[in-house]
């Protein structure tokens, strides 16, 4: 019974578990299935599909280090382009700027037609219809740190208030 309580423990501990990267932590939500890092990123995750969708959304936690990835604006501006209306026009974006626990922190939020799948290296552009995409920017002590989360519609919006949370969990490490 001693080892069951040590292992549910464990278990626990794992779905809490504090990421970081560049000098910053969060933590992700329990309902996100963690990949891991892979090129370029310091952490991926899927969010189920909301009811309605057929599939997931996934949010990805990119940096490129010290001094890399470009500045604020010019990313803002990449993924307003990358989210469009039905006749090709950048959609709607609210963009903010904030302070999480000493952080700076710049937000998007779009819908519309999604071309940011794939990236640079995809054989060929696909769009994605009624797609959102939440992002945020954070100036980390070490450099800034990406946060792109992008799927269909629902999905996004059932897991905003998740990604609330994580931004609201950003601190430096210490």
């Amino acid at each position: 019974m001693k080892s069951f309580g040590v292992m549910l423990l464990l278990v626990m501990a794992s779905f809490l578990m504090a990421e970081s990267v560049a000098g910053v932590k969060w933590t992700a939500p329990a309902g996100w299935k963690s990949q891991g890092d892979r090129p370029m990123r310091a952490a991926t995750y899927l969010i189920p599909a909301a009811n309605g969708d057929t599939a997931g959304a996934e949010c990805a936690v990119y940096f490129f280090g010290a001094g890399q990835g470009g500045s604020v604006e010019a990313n803002l501006d990449r993924w307003k382009n990358q989210v469009t209306t039905p006749d090709g026009k950048p959609a709607a974006a609210k963009i903010d700027k904030r302070t999480i626990h000493g952080l700076a922190v710049a937000t998007i939020d779009t819908s519309g037609d999604y071309s940011g799948m794939g990236g640079p290296t995809a054989a060929s552009p696909s769009v994605a219809k009624n797609y959102r995409l939440l992002g945020a920017i954070i100036e980390a002590p070490s450099g800034r740190v990406f946060v792109k989360l992008a799927g269909p519609a629902k999905t996004v919006a059932a897991a905003q208030p998740d990604f609330e949370r994580m931004l609201g969990s950003l601190e430096k490490e210490k």
